[in-house]
């Protein structure tokens, strides 16, 4: 099996955004993402450090504003909508799910699709259904997508399986393959018969949030699987949807959990906030 890592493909994104940000800090701007933390979840704390660390590589700037778990919810709103209006913010990321109590419902309905950063709002949505390139995907979706073009995979015309329907993944990596020329067949956890759903694919992209729900009996020969899952296993160690040590041997190529999509997605972040800045000016 070949490993797909996503370094390379994260270090390619942020050398070809040096220029741009080079040319923002000549006239005084710098490229700025908000973070809305509520709370102090460990997995938002350690997504939040790997962010700023991401950022500060760049010359980028990352300003965070958190919250109480026991927030109000126009408390929630209204620091969501002063960011929305401060022309010194390029892009806003909030951290979900929010503590029981909270909607993010009002947030994704106003907030500016320029500033939505991770496609939270409904107009990046439709900017993606309608196929829009003005609009942006959600990061994740958008990495799995940089990742396979980085490795000159050719999507034209291949069968590809996606396993998971969230808003986050499932379906805007599905829209972009088909805008990528793939046939695309939509799978979940209910899907009858998934291993052979899968087994029929070209390419595997597993994206149900299930760990190592993709063994053996999901694939064959010649594959190539993007593996965008992140758990823990029973053994408390970080793992993905597939379980790859027991498919290695199989398939023609993989990406590994850490080390794989996951590592992409801060970059694309980073691209979504620089290209805002650059509209801005």
């Amino acid at each position: 099996m070949t490993e797909l890592t996503g370094k390379p493909v994260s270090d390619r994104i942020c050398e070809e955004l040096k220029e741009t940000v080079s040319a923002l800090k000549a006239k005084g701007v710098i490229p700025t993402l908000a973070v809305i933390r509520v709370g102090e979840r460990e997995d938002d704390l350690a997504y939040e450090r790997g962010l700023k660390k991401k950022f500060e590589a760049n010359e980028c700037n990352v300003v965070i504003k958190e919250l109480p778990e026991d927030v109000t919810q126009e408390t929630l709103d209204n620091v969501a909508k002063a960011l929305g209006e401060d022309d010194s913010i390029h892009g806003i990321l909030m951290f979900r799910p929010l503590p029981r109590g909270l909607t993010d419902k009002n947030i994704v309905r106003s907030i500016k699709a320029g500033k939505d950063s991770d496609a939270m709002g409904m107009e990046n949505m439709a900017r993606l259904f309608a196929g829009d390139e003005e609009g942006f995907a959600p990061c994740t979706a958008q990495a799995v997508i940089e990742l396979i073009k980085y490795y000159g995979i050719d999507l034209k015309g291949k069968k590809v399986t996606v396993v998971g329907r969230s808003l986050v993944i499932g379906k805007p990596v599905a829209l972009m393959l088909i805008k990528e020329n793939a046939t695309v067949t939509v799978c979940h956890t209910k899907t009858k018969d998934l291993a052979s759903e899968c087994r029929n694919a070209d390419i595997i992209v597993a994206a149900a949030g299930s760990a190592k729900m993709i063994g053996k009996d999901h694939v064959r020969e010649g594959q190539i699987v993007i593996d965008v899952g992140m758990n823990v296993d029973e053994e408390g160690k970080l793992c993905g949807d597939v379980d790859l040590d027991s498919i290695k041997d199989i398939i023609e190529a993989g990406t590994p959990v850490p080390r794989g999509v996951g590592s992409v997605t801060t970059s694309v972040l980073l691209k979504h906030v620089v290209q805002n800045a650059a509209r801005s000016v």
